[in-house]
């Protein structure tokens, strides 16, 4: 299964997005006067710059006075301030403050943010077990971001014994509330026949959630399944429209899919012009693969002028990667 980076979205009080000015007002008059609500509210207009220029000075000043008296919005708005650095130095530990004081008060966002800074062990010492605890008590109130986290730890066996049938309980939980990261990673486990049945159909309908959502790896993975013809009939045009969206994304898997119905001309017409583009952009994204392809295309003047020095430079950057079909063309040109 692709591994999947555990991300979180802090949640702000809602705010229209034509926000006139009476309203502003209003909304300023209540921050000034103590409403912490209106103070998250007002600091999440600086911060998202929407309806005001953004000024994260101005949105740190308005979440240090909610949080200040105990709001978890607040607090929690202020420790992703200083988790990514906005407005104020970056500081980890004082996030994880932040983020401990909203969980602290049974707010899900805040434990889920807390089980991602123990995953990743910034400001404070990596430690899968207490990951597993905070996304459990978020996953246990009914949390989207809180199952699937959980989910990926079974998954994984992160903190806990890896049981992937439980990982397939937790993201189902999340899919059902429209995570595109539970439903692509439900789709994976179907794919693979990991705690249910293999199943290529029941993988298609979750994968293609996903990629509908915008998730890149859904993307990659339902031109994959179009390609292949695994859940769905083999449609190589509706390959190519799946790879070009994730490949404009910079997607590597895109570029190499991408790449290979345009050599082979399935779904699109035959073009070593773009073979040779896309697979430029992965291997310079570090892709053995695309570099070793890349040296071949400038060995045998594939959509390119044949150019020896250009493609032992490629073979040499696959081979430094473990490549062994470019070592051996090396060795070949050399001599």
């Amino acid at each position: 299964m692709q591994k999947v980076i555990l991300m979180v979205a802090l949640f702000f009080a809602c705010i229209p997005n034509v926000v006139h000015a009476e309203l502003k007002q209003s909304l300023v008059s209540e921050a000034e006067n103590g409403d912490s609500t209106a103070q998250v509210n007002l600091g999440n207009l600086h911060y998202e710059g929407t309806e005001v220029p953004q000024n994260f000075s101005e949105a740190l000043k308005w979440f240090e006075l909610a949080a200040h008296q105990g709001s978890a919005a607040g607090q929690l708005s202020l420790g992703r301030m200083y988790e990514f650095g906005h407005g104020v130095p970056q500081n980890h530990a004082e996030a994880v403050k932040l983020y401990e004081l909203a969980a602290g008060q049974g707010d899900a966002t805040g434990q889920v943010s807390l089980g991602v800074m123990h995953t990743e062990g910034k400001g404070v010492p990596q430690n899968q077990v207490e990951a597993v605890k905070w996304f459990r008590l978020a996953a246990d109130q009914g949390d989207a971001r809180g199952q699937y986290n959980l989910g990926l730890s079974f998954y994984h066996g992160h903190g806990l014994a890896q049981d992937h049938a439980a990982a397939v309980r937790w993201f189902r939980l999340a899919a059902d509330q429209e995570s595109a990261m539970a439903q692509f990673n439900l789709g994976m486990t179907y794919y693979h026949g990991h705690g249910v049945p293999q199943n290529y159909t029941e993988a298609f309908k979750w994968i293609q959630l996903a990629a509908d959502q915008g998730h890149i790896g859904g993307q990659n993975n339902l031109g994959h399944m179009y390609d292949e013809g695994k859940g769905v009939p083999q449609d190589y045009i509706e390959a190519a429209k799946w790879y070009r969206i994730a490949a404009d994304q910079g997607s590597v898997p895109g570029q190499l899919g991408l790449a290979w119905l345009y050599l082979q001309g399935q779904g699109v017409p035959q073009d070593y012009d773009e073979v040779f583009k896309l697979y430029s952009l992965a291997a310079n994204q570090g892709d053995a693969t695309a570099q070793y392809n890349l040296g071949y295309m400038y060995d045998n003047g594939e959509g390119v002028s044949k150019d020896p020095v250009l493609a032992i430079k490629w073979y040499r950057e696959a081979a430094s990667q473990g490549y062994e079909k470019a070592r051996s063309r090396i060795e070949v040109l050399n001599n």
